[in-house]
């Protein structure tokens, strides 16, 4: 079933991404909220904090300096557990790297750092977890390159935690799986449908079709009302 709220959907992607990590400590995973307006950084360093960086070593990675410095203004206290993406890289090019090992998070990389996220990735041995990664560009996913990087470096990726809203219903993965599509009626979301591998957009519609579909003012009041709770 959907989480009730941001809290309880952030308590339940913490204990999907410790399953998909006891699966494969060392493994590539993705975790994805997606509400427009949610500010990721309070709920980037609470996800830090229950990891407890004192047990297992962790980094918490941003696009660039101005934002991991305002990480470290917010969370001073978690200061030595954050970075950039470029402080990273650079630790890598040291003989004996300390962090060769540690299990690191990506804060919303974007297409535009593809190539840095690509190459720490490559030159790194222990776990990472991209948190709202975009580095799959929708304005180049025809393309060539864009094809190339989904059969290659973004294939590799494994999905850990999912929560999707969706015009008339939402999406949700937590590891160990499956993905469960709701639908939005007047009254509330009811479960529509599983899947053991993410629907596509042709799937969700015919699982979502309309003789099964909400009153549209009703529903996308109850909707509002589901975002609402989970950007508090």
């Amino acid at each position: 079933m959907l989480p009730a709220d941001l809290r309880s959907a952030e308590g339940e992607a913490l204990v999907a991404l410790k399953e998909a990590l006891a699966d494969s400590p060392n493994g590539r995973w993705t975790m994805e909220l997606r509400f427009e307006g949610l500010k990721l950084l309070p709920l980037a360093l609470r996800l830090l904090a229950a990891l407890k960086p004192a047990e297992r070593p962790v980094r918490l990675l941003f696009p660039d300096a101005g934002a991991a410095a305002l990480a470290r203004r917010d969370a001073p206290g978690l200061a030595p557990q954050l970075g950039s993406l470029g402080d990273q890289l650079r630790r890598q090019e040291q003989d004996n790297d300390p962090s060769a090992g540690d299990l690191l998070v990506l804060v919303e990389p974007a297409q535009a750092e593809y190539e840095e996220v690509e190459r720490l990735c490559q030159a790194h041995r222990g776990g990472v977890v991209l948190l709202n990664g975009r580095l799959e560009d929708a304005a180049v996913g025809i393309g060539s390159v864009a094809r190339e990087r989904r059969r290659g470096f973004l294939a590799t990726w494994r999905p850990a935690y999912a929560l999707l809203p969706l015009e008339n219903g939402a999406l949700r993965f937590a590891c160990p799986g499956p993905w469960e599509l709701y639908r939005l009626d007047p009254d509330g979301y009811r479960g529509a449908a599983s899947f053991d591998l993410k629907p596509d957009a042709e799937q969700q519609a015919e699982a979502l079709s309309p003789e099964q579909g909400p009153d549209v003012v009703a529903g996308l009041q109850a909707l509002d009302r589901f975002i609402g709770s989970l950007r508090n």
